[in-house]
C-alpha cells in the first residue's frame, strides 16, 4: 500500500540575517503546506521573523505552534516532545508537507531533533535542512578563523564543566552559557577571547576581549576562546 503521508522538514534559517537563509530553505518554505514553530505564539518566534524577511509569502501560511518550554525538568520536556510528535503526526498523516523552523542549524542544540528522531522511529519521513550556525556567523563577524591546520574545534553548551572544557586543545566555542561562571573560568585562562551578541541582527554587538563582554550580555551570545599564537 502506497504511503501518502507528508514529509517533515527541519529547516535552519540561520542566526538572524534573512540574507543568510539558504535557497533550499526559502524554496521549501514557499512550497510547504504548513509551518511549524517551537513557540506557543507566532509573534514570539525569532525563526519565523527571520524567514519572513526572506519569504514574505510565509505570512499566508498556516502555523502550527508547538510549545517547547525552556526547562531542564525531564518530565516537562518529555511531555512537550510527546505532544509535539502527536501534533506533527496528525498533520503528516493528512499528507501535508511541514516545515519546522529553527534558528541556526537544526542539528546543533535544536529542539527539532528530539521530534525528528521520534517521528523517524514511527516510520515518517523527516529531513534535516542545514542552516548557517551562530558560531560560524560569529567567527565571520569577528574576522576570526575558527580552526586552522590541525586545530580542533569544540562546541560547548550552556552549564558545561567550563574548567574541563578550557583544557581541550584548539578552539573552544561557548553557546548559551552561564555567563557569570563562564567569565570566571575564562579569567583564569590564558586564551584569547572574543564574542558576538545577537550576531547578524540589527542588535549585533562584537567584543574583542573578555573584559568588553558585559555582565548582562544576552542569551544569543557566542564566545570564542582561542589559544594564543606564538
Amino acid at each position: 500500500m502506497k504511503n501518502h503521508n507528508g514529509t517533515l522538514y527541519g529547516v535552519g534559517v540561520g542566526p538572524g540575517d534573512p540574507e543568510l537563509v539558504t535557497l533550499k530553505a526559502a524554496r521549501l518554505i514557499r512550497e510547504c503546506d504548513l509551518i511549524a514553530i517551537p513557540q506557543k505564539n507566532r509573534e514570539d518566534c525569532f525563526a519565523l521573523k527571520i524567514a519572513s524577511g526572506t519569504v514574505p509569502q510565509i505570512a499566508e501560511k498556516p502555523v502550527l505552534s508547538i510549545d517547547m518550554p525552556m526547562t531542564r525538568d525531564p518530565e516537562t520536556r518529555e511531555k512537550a516532545y510527546r505532544l509535539g510528535v502527536s501534533l506533527l503526526q496528525g498533520e503528516l498523516e493528512k499528507g501535508k508537507n511541514v516545515v519546522f523552523l529553527t534558528i541556526g542549524d537544526p542539528s546543533v542544540y535544536s529542539t527539532f531533533c528530539y521530534l525528528h528522531e521520534r517521528l523517524l522511529a514511527l516510520g515518517f519521513c523527516s529531513v534535516i535542512v542545514p542552516g548557517v550556525t551562530s558560531f560560524c556567523a560569529a567567527a565571520a563577524a569577528l574576522s576570526l578563523p575558527l580552526c586552522e591546520n590541525r586545530e580542533e574545534l569544540h562546541i560547548i553548551p550552556g552549564r558545561a564543566d567550563y574548567e574541563a572544557a578550557l583544557a581541550y586543545p584548539g578552539t573552544k566555542v561557548f553557546m548559551k552559557g552561564d555567563l557569570k561562571n563562564l567569565k570566571k573560568a575564562l579569567e583564569k585562562s590564558e586564551l584569547e577571547i572574543a564574542a558576538a551578541e545577537n550576531c547578524t541582527t540589527s542588535e549585533e554587538r562584537l567584543y574583542l576581549t573578555l573584559d568588553e563582554i558585559p555582565a548582562d550580555a544576552g542569551y544569543y551570545t557566542v564566545i570564542i576562546a582561542k589559544e594564543k599564537q606564538p
